[in-house]
């Protein structure tokens, strides 16, 4: 889009603004300066491109006229030779004769073989056809079929000059299948060149080889065509003499063009496909691109030892996808349904896309014309960046405090705050939103939306990075916890409190209460930057608001998670290993676990967001169950029949639920029960008669869709009396179950 005009009177448009007309030459100036700058190299590569083209001209007539002169050269001596033999006359006469007949019996024979030859093309055209990965049959093929075509032309042509319409009839009739046959070849060859990229990365080399011996043995074919047909033209009398170097090819095929033009149509598809999730996601472009970086990666490591070096097969490819690439991007900036959002992932793309094409083996300066014609400086505004690049400072310096603050967390309350209803929660989240809505004021300032919605896009991108940091951050420090890194734990409990924390700062960020007119941040910070923004904008905001209260709903999830897997690794660790074993019968460890996590509810209920008590009971309840019944595949696990251990199971059930049946929330306990019930099944996994345990899986199976086979197989092999006979009726059964996918359950949990 260009740039509006500004006029002299709304620049001047006071007394005072008489002092900016120093620094307003001055700018102009400077643009007037880029401007010639651009034209004068815009003007020298034209001048280089002509003189290039003239001297090719040049050289060019130069060839032709030496060609001329030799060819009048050999009819001259051809002449003056026939005076220099006596009876020449005569001789060659019968010579001619000789040859004549020659010929005859020769196109006899071709004509008499014809079918037969053209079946044995059909023949192996089919067989291709059944192998189209291979096509075994493709050179030859190619060298039956150009013989076949030969043979039909020499028929023409001899026809042609007896002008006998009927008997061209005729022959045309003979050789119409010969056509049928030729659709059928450029048919599977052009189903190879449009397939080269995937024939590279399947290491098929050798279907791309073949394809390149009959691409070049056809351009050698028409360049030997164009030759004959620029001699006959300017020298039709002297040509005629020489008509036995006319056998072959007698058109122009032109399957260098098609292959080249596959090339394109194949480049062309792909763009087709990215326009469409282009246009609705505008954010994925670089990803959406990785096809065509791979594509010529693929070209330049395995391609170019496989063509002839004339061709220089990865220029080749460069140009031709540069040029879709080029009008792709222009298209897109000019398409009535292109968004602005599109035009500003487009204004960022060259510099990635010519970085990657450097390290392809293309200098920019190879890569004509400009991938967007040179159009940043019209559609970029240093307003824009600059409130970027503030915005990134301020993002980079609150990560920085906070990432102390996380690493300082070993003093009294965790280096945490805590909010008006008494949750825990991060120091600097106010911070990092009051500086949000101070940057969308300054982009609403500058009175643009393409610099407003730039820079909201930018806000998106920095928000989900800012998550997914703040995550890995929680991530590697749980990590040393669980592995068993840290044998003092400390620090073990600020990390929960912490993992708390973020979870509450996610709930701040998304809990709207309308009912109060209390809006959380996100809320806030949609109603912020609206006025400033288009409506189609809009639209799309919409959704990457949608996208980020579900990510914050995932990591608030997250935290939870991770806190009770914390649980389980560290608090329980000395306990579940001991599941299923000998030791089991002689412990209360379900009951110690129970008990540990009612002291963990008890601390945290309070510090933690309404909304996520529930929530944190269930994931700790589903991670104990869980652990539980991957408690399998401890060392030494194994259920006997003369042990009491369906008791045992019975007593560490019946312990949890009397935890969860206590529970104020009914709903919730009877949530937690209900899952717990897979407890039952587990049971009669471990109990069935042999001869039973195919029904028992397959009821197993049915109640729980995702029941993975490995840890029925752990159940079975944990039985006293295991045999290979109940693990292959239980896979066979499970072979015939038609499972109808659901909802997940907990057994999708268990491996």
């Amino acid at each position: 889009m260009d740039a509006p005009p500004v006029k002299l009177s709304e620049l001047l448009r006071h007394p005072d603004d008489l002092d900016k007309i120093p620094a307003l030459k001055l700018e102009f100036t400077r643009k007037k300066a880029a401007v010639d700058s651009q034209l004068r190299g815009g003007l020298r590569d034209q001048l280089e491109t002509t003189q290039a083209g003239m001297n090719g001209i040049t050289d060019g007539q130069k060839t032709l006229q030496l060609i001329r002169d030799e060819m009048m050269k050999i009819d001259t001596l051809c002449s003056e030779s026939q005076n220099m033999i006596k009876d020449f006359a005569s001789i060659n006469l019968v010579s001619q004769a000789h040859r004549n007949f020659g010929a005859v019996e020769t196109m006899v024979e071709n004509l008499q073989t014809f079918n037969d030859r053209l079946n044995r093309v059909e023949t192996m055209l089919r067989e291709d056809e059944e192998d189209k990965e291979n096509m075994p049959n493709l050179l030859r093929v190619h060298y039956e079929i150009t013989q076949l075509r030969n043979i039909r032309d020499d028929a023409m042509e001899q026809i042609q000059r007896a002008d006998d319409p009927g008997l061209q009839s005729t022959l045309e009739d003979y050789f119409s299948r010969l056509d049928d046959a030729i659709d059928w070849f450029d048919e599977h060859v052009g189903l190879v060149a449009l397939n080269m990229i995937n024939l590279l990365i399947a290491d098929n080399n050798s279907l791309v080889v073949r394809l390149a011996i009959i691409v070049e043995a056809e351009e050698k074919s028409d360049q030997r065509v164009e030759a004959l047909q620029e001699a006959l033209k300017d020298h039709k009398e002297m040509a005629t003499r020489f008509q036995s170097i006319t056998d072959g090819a007698k058109k122009v095929r032109g399957y260098k063009e098609k292959f080249l033009k596959a090339i394109a149509v194949n480049c062309e598809g792909q763009f087709a496909e990215v326009r469409e999730e282009f246009l609705a996601d505008p954010t994925k472009l670089e990803k959406l691109m990785r096809w065509y970086f791979n594509d010529l990666n693929a070209v330049k490591q395995g391609m170019v030892p496989l063509m002839p070096k004339k061709w220089k097969i990865l220029k080749t490819y460069g140009d031709i996808y540069h040029q879709l690439m080029h009008d792709f991007l222009v298209g897109m900036i000019d398409d009535p349904e292109s968004s602005s959002a599109n035009t500003l992932e487009i204004i960022n793309w060259p510099e990635k896309y010519y970085k990657k094409m450097r390290k392809l083996g293309f200098a920019e300066s190879d890569l004509k014309p400009h991938v967007i014609d040179n159009r940043e400086q019209e559609l970029v505004k240093d307003f824009r960046q600059l409130i970027i690049k503030f915005l990134d400072q301020w993002i980079e310096r609150i990560f920085a405090q906070e990432k102390k603050d996380f690493a300082d967390r070993n003093v009294e309350g965790s280096n945490l705050d805590t909010d008006e209803y008494g949750y825990f929660r991060t120091k600097n989240l106010v911070d990092m939103w009051r500086m949000l809505r101070e940057q969308v004021d300054a982009a609403g300032n500058s009175q643009r939306t393409d610099v407003a919605e730039g820079v909201i896009d930018a806000m998106f991108l920095r928000l989900r990075g800012r998550q997914q940091s703040f995550q890995n951050m929680l991530e590697e420090e749980a990590a040393r916890y669980e592995s068993d890194k840290e044998p003092e734990l400390e620090g073990f409990q600020a990390l929960q409190d912490w993992l708390i924390a973020t979870a509450n700062d996610q709930m701040a960020c998304i809990d709207d209460n309308e009912d109060e007119g209390r809006f959380a941040y996100l809320s806030s910070f949609k109603q912020k930057f609206e006025p400033f923004v288009t409506p189609q904008y809009m639209e799309r905001a919409e959704n990457e608001i949608a996208l980020l209260r579900e990510s914050y709903i995932d990591l608030s999830t997250w935290c939870l998670s991770k806190f009770a897997s914390l649980v389980i690794a560290v608090d329980f660790r000395a306990v579940m290993p001991t599941f299923f074993t000998p030791k089991w019968y002689e412990t209360t460890a379900m009951k110690q676990m129970i008990i540990t996590i009612e002291e963990y509810v008890g601390d945290y209920q309070q510090v933690l967001h309404h909304s996520l008590v529930d929530i944190f009971i269930q994931i700790l309840a589903d991670e104990l169950l869980v652990q539980y019944l991957m408690g399998v595949r401890n060392k030494g696990a194994k259920f006997r029949r003369t042990e009491p251990f369906q008791d045992k199971i019975f007593n560490d059930v019946a312990t949890a639920f009397e935890y969860f049946r206590s529970l104020p929330n009914q709903d919730l306990s009877a949530d937690i029960t209900q899952t717990w019930r897979v407890t039952e099944d587990f049971n009669a996994l471990l109990t069935a008669p042999k001869e039973q345990l195919p029904d028992v899986f397959e009821d197993f199976k049915t109640k729980y869709w995702d029941l993975q086979i490995t840890w029925v197989e752990a159940v079975l092999r944990a039985r006293d009396d295991f045999e290979r006979s109940m693990l292959n009726s239980v896979k066979a059964r499970a072979a015939q179950i038609d499972v109808v996918r659901g909802p997940e359950t907990i057994m999708g949990k268990i491996k």
